[in-house]
């Protein structure tokens, strides 16, 4: 019976509902759904746009393009909205009822947007931005604030989390936003959740949700949803937070080895061993012949990309699809990835494992770290000092320079600190460096 009380139902889980706009909600069927206009909202909004100038992995291009955060998210949005087709037709099969099959055919466009803006609260400078923030107040200037805030606000702050950054961006009412924050649809914003629990469980690895400011908020969406707290403080992930997540692991991981190879961190013989391994060997022989067609090295790990990445896709899909039960108990365990076949499991290992040892200790990528670290932290201290102490001079001269729609001078120490992360974690890494200049005497505006 607990079960039966648990388990999740599609009908409930495809909710257009808009946060903060819910008295304007309708049932009609308009030309282009919620969720398509969710997609759109993001693709046009500043926050996505910023991605441009922040790093994925590599630092920004110079001869040779390589990922950042915006052509990372495209990429994520276009394989998760064809594995979300993938899942949804296979569905359409076990389904009759015509509503459910109706909102089935919603999940494309839901997981599109959930891609596009699953990284939009990650700090500039790639992976290790999040990590300097937390180091600050764990082991930096940040920890003489430990006994000013509660347990809860702490682990907020010492486990800084993109994830949980992107749920705040995209509902919290900064100054001069509306209700609702960017006033997504529900079932886009329970997407974009990979770890459906407070910062209290975040454990070793950090992880988490949301902050204690957007709790609220979350708890709402998933009451609306039906998606049931497992234990307290603990939910259920929405079933389609498993495709954003696949599609996710999948680009970052193939990606990256065709940005290394560009960057001849990689070779080409390498790399295509390393791809080829995702093929039975008795496929292997007609793609080796297509590649042979190509002259462009570039063009041949492409082809290997589009094909493997293809190959992933299905198997996914399939996963999911016998996992449906358990992923709508709440009870689902594991990724999608990590379902997939020996054959495919072991290629993509195979490929984290080159991405570990010699992707991302790359001395290009630590150099990107080290000075993002650098920076970040400067920046932090100069924010923090300015915020707990906003009357002295230093510091009204630089909370004027920071963009009103952080709220600096909230009435609570974390509400204070959250603005500080909020300005810092919305920077480019253009702005961040320019800026960590100008307070270092180090750039001045022309005269």
């Amino acid at each position: 019976m607990e079960n039966e009380i648990r388990m999740m139902e599609w009908g409930r889980l495809i909710c257009d509902k808009r946060l903060g706009m819910e008295e304007y909600h309708d049932e009609r069927h308009h030309t282009r759904s919620d969720f398509q206009r969710d997609y759109d909202r993001l693709i046009f909004s500043s926050p996505f746009r910023r991605l441009q100038n922040k790093t994925q992995v590599f630092p920004l291009p110079g001869s040779v393009f390589v990922h950042n955060r915006l052509t990372h998210s495209l990429e994520v949005s276009s394989v998760g909205r064809s594995l979300a087709n993938e899942i949804a037709i296979r569905l359409s099969g076990k389904y009759t009822d015509r509503d459910i099959l109706r909102k089935l055919a919603d999940i494309r466009d839901i997981v599109a947007a959930a891609c596009l803006c699953h990284d939009m609260g990650n700090p500039p400078f790639g992976h290790g931005g999040e990590k300097t923030i937390s180091a600050f107040f764990s082991e930096g200037a940040g920890r003489k604030f430990r006994d000013m805030l509660t347990e809860r606000q702490w682990a907020d702050l010492i486990n800084f989390e993109g994830n949980a950054n992107s749920f705040r961006l995209l509902t919290h009412e900064f100054k001069g936003r509306r209700r609702g924050g960017m006033a997504m649809t529900y079932s886009t914003l329970a997407s974009i959740v990979k770890y459906p629990y407070s910062s209290l469980h975040s454990g070793s690895k950090g992880k988490f949700g949301f902050f204690e400011s957007e709790e609220e908020i979350y708890r709402r969406v998933a009451a609306q949803l039906g998606i049931p707290e497992l234990s307290p403080g603990i939910f259920a992930r929405h079933p389609l937070v498993y495709i954003m997540e696949a599609a996710d692991d999948i680009c970052y991981q193939i990606m990256d080895l065709e940005d290394a190879h560009k960057l001849k961190i990689v070779s080409l013989g390498e790399v295509s061993g390393l791809l080829l391994d995702f093929f039975p060997a008795g496929r292997r022989p007609r793609i080796e012949r297509s590649m042979g067609r190509l002259d462009d090295p570039n063009e041949k790990i492409g082809y290997l990309r589009s094909i493997v990445i293809g190959e992933m896709v299905e198997s996914c899909a399939e996963v999911f699809f016998a996992a449906e039960e358990s992923v709508l108990r709440g009870d689902c365990r594991q990724g999608l990835i990590a379902g997939m076949d020996a054959r495919l499991r072991d290629a993509y290992a195979a490929c984290a494992e080159v991405a570990a040892n010699r992707i991302y200790c790359a001395p290009d990528v630590v150099n990107i770290e080290l000075a993002g670290n650098h920076i970040i932290t400067s920046l932090m201290e100069a924010l923090a000092e300015a915020v707990t102490n906003p009357d002295r001079n230093y510091s009204r001269l630089l909370l004027n320079a920071v963009p009103r729609q952080y709220d600096t001078r909230a009435e609570s120490l974390y509400g204070r600190l959250q603005s500080v992360l909020d300005h810092i974690s919305g920077m480019t890494d253009v702005y961040a460096l320019d800026l960590y200049r100008k307070l270092n005497g180090h750039s001045l505006p022309a005269v």
